[in-house]
Formats: C-alpha cells, sequence, structure tokens
C-alpha cells in the first residue's frame, strides 16, 4: 500500500497495489528501434562494401611498390621480396620506405604509426570513436609504402584500421549516436579483416573482444553483416580457399596429444608475454633518441634491410611463411632462424613506429615456434601423436592468444583460415593455456599497453549489467510521500519544516483517488514566495514522467539521468495513471550493492555440520563423529 499524504486535509489516501505482473515491460536498450537498426546495418553493410575493394586495392598496392622497389617493374602482380637481386642494396629499400613513412606522418598525421588496433581502441574509448577522415586514406597508403619495401608486417592492420577509420567517418557525416559511430567504426575494422582473410566469425569475436566492450544485438547485427559482406568481397576478389590452406587434413588427436598441445600453449603463452615486453622496451628505446620521431621509421627500416639482406624470408608480408610453417615440411634450421630473425626484424620495425599490422608477424612467430615445440616433442616422445602442422596451427594460435587476450579470435581465426574442423579441440587447449598464463603475468597486452600508458583503461570484461535484471517491481517502496494537487504551497512548506528527514528534491502529485497528475520540484515550491495560496497542481510542469512497475532499474537510471530527478512515480503496466509505488535513486543503489555481493562474499550453501555430523581431517585420514543422540 502506499500512504499518500493529503496536505490540505490532512487525510491519508490509499492506493492498492495490484497483485501480480502480467508480462515483463519491455525495456528502452534492448529493444531498440528496428527502423534504427536497420539503418545502421544498411550503413555497415555499405562501408563493408567499400572496403572490400579498398582491401583489393591494398594488397594490389602493395604488390605493386614490391616490384618496384625489389625487382624493378611496374605490375601489380603477386610479389614477395625473397628473391630479388639487389645484393646489399636490398639494406636501402627499408629505409627509405621508412623514411617516406615518416614524412607521411609527420605531415600527413601522426596517427598512421602504429599497427591500428590500439590506435581504434584509443579512439573508442576517449574521443567517441571520432578518428580523423585523413586516416581513411593516409594508412593504407603508408602502409603500402612500409610493407612494400619489406616491412615485416601484415596488411591486416593498416585495413583495420582503415575500415574503422571509414566507418567513423561516415558516422561523424551522419546524425547518428555516438554508440552507433562506435559500432559502425567496428563493423568498417572487422569487415576489413573479414575481407582480407576471409574470417567473418572471427572477425566478429574480434569486435566483441578488441572493439565494442559488449555483445548486444544493436552492435552485434550490424557488425555480424558487415563481416558476412567483407567475407563474400573476399571470396569475389581474392578467391574461396583458405588463405592458409594445409594440403592434407589434419586428424583427431588424442588425448595424449590434447595434454602436450595444453603444455605447448603455457610455453607459447611465456613466449608471447616475453614478445610483447621486448615490443615496448625497443618502443621506449626509440623514445630515448636525440633525434626527431620522422626519422625512427628510417632507423627501423635500417636494421630490417639488414636483417633482411641475411635472411630475405624475413621481408614483406610474409603469408606464405605462414603456410609453409603449418606444412610442417620446413628445416629446423628455417624454422629457427624464420622465428627468431623475424620477430626480431619485426619487433625493431614496430618500435619505430612506423605503419603496420602485428597479426601476421604473430602467427609467424608462434608457428614457428609450434614446429619448434612438436619437432622437440617427437624426437622424444614419437608415439604421442602430435604432428608438426596441428602444432604449428596450435602454436601461432597460441601466440595471439597470448599477446592479445583475444581468446575466441585466435581460436576461430585458425579454423576459418584453415578449414581443419579438426583442430578445435587443441587450439581450445592450447589457446586458453597461453590465455592463462598472460593474463595472470602481463597486466596489458600488445594492444592495450600503448593506450593503457597514456592514462587509457581498457575493459577487460563483459558482464551483464546488474540493473538490467532486477526490475522495478523488485524494489519499489510501498509507502510514499505523494502529494494532493488541492494542497496549497503554504502547507507544503510548514510540513517540510516539521519533516526534516526528507530530502527529495521532487515531490511526486496526486488526485485526492490516487491518480497520477506529474512531478514538482521542490525548487518550484520554494520560488514562489508571492502567492503561497496557489495549489500546488497548479504548478506542476512535468506531467508524463514515471517508470513502469515492470521495467528494470537500468530504465528507472536512465530516465533518472534524462530528466535530472532523484526519484519516479512507479505507475502500473495497465494503467500509467495509477500510482503503485515510489522508486527513489537509495533503493537502486541499495539494490545495486546487494547484488554485488554475489561477486565478494563466500559463503557455503551447503554446511557439512548438519545433524550433528562433523567431518575432522587428520593427516591422510579423514574421520567421521557423531553425535552420541544421533547414534540412538
Amino acid at each position: 500500500m502506499i500512504k499518500t499524504k493529503n496536505l490540505n486535509k490532512g487525510i491519508p489516501v490509499s492506493v492498492s497495489l495490484i497483485p501480480t505482473i502480467e508480462a515483463e515491460a519491455d525495456q528502452p536498450i534492448v529493444k531498440q528501434d528496428k527502423k534504427r537498426l536497420l539503418t545502421i546495418s544498411a550503413l555497415a553493410v555499405g562501408i563493408a562494401i567499400c572496403i572490400s575493394f579498398i582491401s583489393r586495392l591494398l594488397i594490389d598496392l602493395i604488390n605493386f611498390i614490391t616490384n618496384i622497389s625489389f625487382h624493378g617493374r611496374f605490375s601489380a602482380d603477386a610479389a614477395t621480396p625473397i628473391n630479388h637481386s639487389l645484393g646489399l642494396w636490398v639494406i636501402a629499400v627499408p629505409v627509405i620506405g621508412g623514411l617516406i613513412v615518416g614524412l607521411m606522418a609527420l605531415y600527413g598525421s601522426k596517427a598512421i604509426r602504429g599497427h591500428g588496433i590500439p590506435e581504434a581502441m584509443e579512439q573508442i574509448l576517449t574521443n567517441q570513436s571520432k578518428i580523423k577522415p585523413t586516416i581513411t586514406y593516409l594508412k593504407p597508403l603508408s602502409s603500402a609504402v612500409s610493407i612494400g619495401t619489406g616491412g615485416p608486417f601484415g596488411a591486416e592492420g593498416p585495413i583495420i584500421a582503415t575500415g574503422g577509420a571509414l566507418g567513423s567517418t561516415l558516422g561523424q557525416l551522419t546524425k547518428i549516436t555516438h554508440n552507433e559511430r562506435k559500432i559502425l567504426l567496428a563493423a568498417g575494422a572487422t569487415a576489413g579483416m573479414s575481407a582480407i582473410f576471409g574470417s567473418p566469425i572471427a572477425a566478429v569475436f574480434l569486435a566483441v573482444e578488441l572493439l565494442l566492450f559488449e555483445f548486444s544485438p544493436r552492435s552485434i547485427i550490424p557488425v555480424a553483416l558487415a563481416c558476412i559482406t567483407g567475407a563474400a568481397g573476399h571470396h569475389l576478389l581474392f578467391g574461396s580457399e583458405p588463405v592458409f590452406a594445409i594440403r592434407h587434413l589434419i586428424a583427431t588427436p588424442s588425448n595424449t596429444a590434447l595434454g602436450i598441445y595444453s603444455i605447448m600453449g603455457v610455453v607459447v603463452g611465456i613466449l608471447s608475454v616475453l614478445v610483447t615486453k621486448v615490443v615496448y622496451l625497443i618502443e621506449d628505446g626509440f623514445e630515448h633518441l636525440p633525434v626527431h620521431w620522422m626519422w625512427w621509421p628510417a632507423i627501423g627500416g635500417l636494421a630490417v634491410g639488414v636483417i633482411g639482406y641475411f635472411a630475405p624470408h624475413t621481408l614483406g608480408v610474409g603469408y606464405e611463411n605462414i603456410t609453409n610453417v603449418l606444412s610442417g615440411e620446413l628445416t629446423i634450421s628455417f624454422v629457427l632462424s624464420l622465428c627468431l630473425l623475424k620477430f626480431l626484424s619485426w619487433a625493431i620495425a614496430l618500435g619505430s613506429g612506423t605503419s603496420g599490422g602485428t597479426l601476421a608477424p604473430l602467427l609467424t612467430i608462434g608457428g614457428a615456434t609450434g614446429v619448434l615445440l612438436g619437432s622437440v616433442v617427437i624426437h622424444f616422445f614419437p608415439n604421442s601423436g602430435v604432428t608438426l602442422p596441428l602444432a604449428a596451427l596450435v602454436g601461432m594460435s597460441a601466440m595471439f592468444a597470448g599477446a592479445s587476450r583475444a581468446l575466441l579470435t585466435s581460436i576461430i581465426f585458425a579454423l576459418e583460415t584453415t578449414g581443419q574442423s579438426n583442430a578445435l579441440l587443441p587450439l581450445l587447449a592450447g589457446c586458453a593455456a597461453s590465455y592463462l598464463v598472460s593474463f595472470f603475468i602481463m597486466e596489458n597486452t600488445i594492444m592495450t599497453e600503448k593506450i593503457a600508458r597514456r592514462g587509457v583503461k581498457t575493459p577487460h570484461s563483459y558482464e551483464p549489467d546488474i540493473l538490467e535484471k532486477i526490475t522495478v517491481e523488485q524494489v519499489i517502496k510501498e509507502n510514499g510521500i505523494v502529494l494532493s494537487e488541492d494542497t496549497t504551497v503554504k502547507e507544503v512548506k510548514e510540513w517540510l519544516s516539521k519533516e526534516p528527514d526528507y530530502n527529495s528534491n521532487y515531490f511526486i502529485i496526486s488526485d485526492t483517488e490516487g491518480e497520477y497528475k506529474g512531478i514538482l520540484s521542490s525548487s518550484s515550491i520554494f520560488s514562489t514566495l508571492k502567492d503561497e495560496d496557489s495549489r500546488v497542481g497548479a504548478l506542476i510542469k512535468r506531467k508524463n514522467i514515471s517508470v513502469d512497475v515492470g521495467s528494470s532499474l537500468r530504465a528507472a537510471v536512465e530516465i533518472m539521468a534524462k530528466e535530472n530527478m532523484d526519484v519516479l512515480p512507479v505507475v502500473s503496466k495497465d494503467s500509467k495513471s495509477s500510482i503503485i509505488g515510489i522508486l527513489s535513486y537509495r533503493e537502486i543503489i541499495a539494490s545495486y550493492k546487494r547484488n554485488m555481493d554475489e561477486f565478494v562474499k563466500k559463503n557455503p550453501d551447503i554446511s557439512l555440520r548438519r545433524r550433528g555430523l562433523r567431518i575432522l581431517v587428520r593427516g591422510q585420514k579423514l574421520m567421521t563423529f557423531m553425535k552420541l543422540k544421533d547414534r540412538q
């Protein structure tokens, strides 16, 4: 029952509380405007179509620059720096590329530096997902120059950054919310990844784990449609074969092999932490150089060129290296050099602040590590069931899972890009182990360390909103103060002087029958100085502010925040004019605290001290004792 205090007549009026709720009320966050969702989805699909063609142009541009830089021919055909004939001059090529990138960053935008995903994350978390439109063309151009001149990067980072910039730019040109702009940014970024690798499901998980920081229909539907469109673009522009095809079908591993792959995941997890630490240690070293940052990419290019002279397979994108590693047919010496020298070349180049991605190098290094570990296992335990192709696949996925802590992305990406469904359990075992090690040892990841140093905190868990799970009906007060509309201002002031504990800034107004009339602020009461005999019902300005009894507390909080109020009338679902309760911010905070205790308090639900039974542990023996009366 709600006791309605009629100050004019001094008579309390009772309003009945409805006993049951027929159906759960719609939530404003969960229930989306369908037309709005369709609009954002259509924009996401349009962005994905554009980024698919941009992906093709980026690959062609990388091939074109590679042909010019290492082979002296004007062609966009697939090319690799490996079979160049430049001799010592090969050292100068990455230096020139780094110098061009430095100039582009200096006179174009400094935001083109880096590997793409951290920069996108930072804009989402700190700048309302606003990325400079110039990044849309500067990032792919700078990355094409960097990779085409021998930079040991993948094309996925630049295209993710480009897609994100395209989505953000469109979001800034159209009338949408900041959150919708974030969705378009994520849709463009992941559509680019899907277009490059043909991995739409992994791209969706990438959005959830690294970009969206939420999982809801309003975000997943546009992103999923964009990723599907990007995959269609991949099949149209690049072909339908898996990017890293393994010629032989991987057999289902035994339990023994699964255990070994889990141990490999632990080892790779430790290495992923070391890789991340070394990359940022090198970046810190560049920060202390007594030269302008514009020259750093050229200095990094010098290291790339020197290493590339002795190991040409470390130059360029190197997707073929991943395929070769997964074949399990490379010599151990070659795999070892690829693992160490590719890492060294990539770490120095990335630390110098040039433009390029991290995914392909991490996959290469992790795959090579997997082959090395698998070779050791096979040598000492030939009947373990471990195979080099699967060891390489687990190694490359575990490396990315540990370095980025994008667990699901790492697993699904390996499945989609190889088409080896039998590898699911080993991938889960290896990636989970690597993730576990990384989580306990490393505070930030290779994706978040840079922005964490700038004071940007990245969400690391995606839990359901506590207030979304609690309805207003569960916490409303059945007793509260409701003013009758014919109460005078003078009487309200006199009553307030006698009720010092009443500290709400708003009053709920009803008629004598308890029908809801509106809300009146305390400022309206105290600003009425002359005509204190006026009725409070005549001062009502806010008439339609209320919350449904079946709504969630989150819905109530949104209304309070929007209307800048600390108390809400609770109305019946069937009759919006019937007040059945009062909700204040105090009840919401108290309810939030009670539910937070679920994550804090540790109490057993089943006690072993039942019916007089006591259990004692002495040494290695478990002894039970009963009270005498229980034996009788």
